[in-house]
C-alpha cells in the first residue's frame, strides 16, 4: 500500500503528465520517425533512421519544446479552463505555477541543449520556436484568426524541422503537410466553438465570439473541402501505397463531421467533432507505414 505522500507524489506526476500532454508528445515522436522513414528519408535504410543521433536531438528537442509549450499554454489559460474544463484544471492544479514555470524553463533549456548537438541553425531554430509558442501563448491566442493560423504553425514546426534536416523538396511532402496544416486548422476551430463560454468570459476574440458561430461553421465547411481535395490529389497524384486506405476512410469520416457540425448547438456537440478530428489525425499517423508496407523487410 502506497503512503499518503507517495499518493500524493503519484498524482503530481499524474497532474504534470496531463499539463504537457504525454500522449501528444508521444504520438508526435513516433509520427516524426515514421514521416522520416517513409516521406522525408525513403532512400535510407531504416536501421539509418533510427540510429541517426542527430534525429533523435532534434526529436528530443521538440518534444521539449512542445511540453514546454503546454505547460505556459496552461499557466496563461489558468481562468479560462476553470470555466471549460473544470476537473481536468483540478487535476493540473496539484501542481504549482511556480513548479510548473521553473520546468518550463528546464524544458527549453534542455531543447537548446539537445538542439546544439545538431548544429548552430538548429538552436536558431528552436530559439524562435520556442520564442514563437510563448508569443502566441501570451498575446496570439486571443485574435480571432490569427491566433488559430498560429496555433496550426506551431503545430506542425517539429515535422518542418525534420524536412530541413533531411531537405526533401519534393511535391508529396508538401501535399502531405497540407493535409495535416488543413486537420489541425480544423482541430483549432472546432477547439475555439469547444470552449466558447469560456472566451466570452474572458474576452478572447477567437472567431466564434468575434463573428458567431455561423461563421465558424461556414470556415470550417471550406476547410472540410479543401482536406478532401488534398487528399484525393495525394491518392490519385502520388505514390502513397495501400495508404490510400486511410484518405478515403477520412473523407467519409470528414462528411459525418460535417453532417454533425451543421446540427451541433452544444459543448458535447463540439466535443464529438472535436474527438473525431484527433481520431484522424492520430491514425494518419500509424497509417504512414502502409505507403510501404514491405519498407521494413527490404530496408531493415
Amino acid at each position: 500500500m502506497f503512503s499518503r505522500t507517495q499518493k500524493h507524489f503519484l498524482l503530481k506526476i499524474f497532474s504534470l503528465f496531463s499539463v504537457v500532454r504525454g500522449y501528444n508528445i508521444l504520438v508526435v515522436i513516433i509520427a516524426q520517425y515514421l514521416a522520416s522513414i517513409y516521406i522525408f528519408a525513403p532512400y535510407l535504410h531504416v536501421k539509418d533512421v533510427l540510429l541517426d543521433v542527430s534525429l533523435l536531438m532534434l526529436v528530443l528537442a521538440s518534444s521539449a519544446t512542445i511540453a514546454s509549450g503546454y505547460i505556459i499554454n496552461n499557466f496563461y489559460d489558468s481562468e479560462k479552463d476553470l470555466i471549460n474544463r473544470p476537473r481536468k484544471t483540478m487535476l493540473d492544479r496539484l501542481v504549482s505555477q511556480n513548479t510548473k514555470l521553473s520546468i518550463y524553463f528546464v524544458l527549453n533549456f534542455l531543447a537548446i541543449i539537445c538542439a546544439s548537438y545538431v548544429s548552430f541553425r538548429a538552436v536558431l531554430f528552436f530559439s524562435i520556436y520556442i520564442f514563437a509558442i510563448w508569443f502566441y501563448s501570451h498575446k496570439l491566442k486571443k485574435l480571432p484568426i490569427t491566433g488559430n493560423l498560429v496555433s496550426a504553425i506551431l503545430t506542425v514546426t517539429p515535422f518542418f524541422a525534420i524536412f530541413i534536416y533531411y531537405r526533401n523538396f519534393e511535391l508529396v511532402v508538401f501535399m502531405h503537410a497540407l493535409y495535416l496544416f488543413m486537420l489541425v486548422s480544423m482541430r483549432e476551430l472546432t477547439k475555439d466553438l469547444e470552449n466558447l463560454k469560456g472566451d466570452l468570459a474572458l474576452n478572447y476574440r477567437t472567431i466564434p465570439v468575434v463573428y458567431g458561430e455561423k461563421t465558424a461553421k461556414y470556415l470550417l465547411i471550406g476547410a472540410v473541402i479543401i482536406t478532401c481535395i488534398s487528399a484525393f490529389l495525394l491518392i490519385f497524384y502520388f505514390r502513397i501505397g495501400h495508404m490510400y486506405y486511410f484518405f478515403y476512410a477520412s473523407v467519409m469520416l470528414l462528411l459525418v463531421f460535417l453532417l454533425i457540425l451543421w446540427k451541433s448547438n452544444k459543448k458535447t456537440h463540439y466535443l464529438l467533432l472535436h474527438n473525431i478530428l484527433k481520431l484522424i489525425i492520430v491514425a494518419g499517423v500509424f497509417s504512414i507505414v502502409l505507403i510501404d508496407s514491405s519498407i521494413l523487410l527490404n530496408r531493415l
